[in-house]
Order: C-alpha cells, then sequence, then structure tokens
C-alpha cells in the first residue's frame, strides 16, 4: 500500500470520529441517566469568573468540545492535501506529518486512559498510518 492510501485511510479514520464526535457532542447535556442529569444540572448552574469570563463548566466542555471539531477538520484537511503530494515531496510531507501522526499517538493514548476504546482506536491508528506514511515513502 503507498504512502497516499495510507493518508486517505487516515483521514477517514478522522472523519468517522468527527462524525462520532458530533453524535456525542449534540446529546450530552441530555443523558438518560438521572445522575448524569444531576452532573449536568451543575455544570450548568453554577458560573465562576476567570480570567475575565464568567463561565459555567458546562460552557467550557461545549467549547472545548467545538474546538475537537476544528482541530479533526483541520487534520482531515492537511492528511488529504499532503496525500496529495506526498510521493512528489517526501521531505515536505514529512515535516507536515511526523507532528501530526505522534500527535494523534498521543491523543489515542489519551482517550484509552480518559474516554473510551473505539475513539481512542480511532486516533491511535491514524497516529500510526500518518507515521507509517512516511516510512512507506522512504523506502
Amino acid at each position: 500500500m503507498n504512502a497516499k492510501v495510507l493518508l486517505r485511510i487516515a483521514a477517514a479514520l478522522i472523519l468517522v470520529h468527527l462524525l462520532g464526535h458530533s453524535v456525542g457532542h449534540a446529546g450530552w447535556d441530555h443523558p438518560e441517566d438521572p445522575k448524569m442529569m444531576d452532573v449536568v444540572t451543575v455544570m450548568k448552574s453554577y458560573k465562576a469568573e476567570f480570567m475575565g469570563a464568567v463561565k459555567s463548566m458546562a460552557d467550557y466542555y461545549n467549547g472545548y468540545s467545538i474546538l475537537i471539531f476544528g482541530l479533526y477538520a483541520m487534520t482531515i484537511s492537511l492528511l488529504w492535501l499532503t496525500s496529495g503530494f506526498i510521493l512528489e515531496q517526501p521531505s515536505i510531507a514529512g515535516k507536515i506529518l511526523y507532528p501530526v501522526g505522534i500527535a494523534y499517538v498521543f491523543f489515542g493514548v489519551v482517550e484509552f486512559l480518559y474516554f473510551f476504546p473505539f475513539a481512542a482506536s480511532m486516533s491511535f491508528f491514524a497516529g500510526i498510518l500518518t507515521l507509517f506514511s512516511i516510512i512507506v515513502t522512504k523506502r
């Protein structure tokens, strides 16, 4: 399998992750579990000042979740665009792909520790495929 295909598969994994994240984000504040609903209610109810802004924990949770949408969209774009020139410009591609690949392996570990295996596997394998695409290109 060539590097271009590997990067496009990695981009597809992140797209699946983005879609799953979208579903999870859409309903996080309406859980069926009554105890979780209690937690959400508390997260939304109290606002405090921090660095000049008055926000609730729910605001921060939403904000971080929305930032992830941008991160995933940017990653999909970078992987797809880089797949278009990795074979002709492997040096430039590597400068883009090493940090992306390492970051997604790291994300996979963090997601495994703090979230759940499906999310972790999407990030981890996207990172591995990204790094492997660089190795394949060097051969």
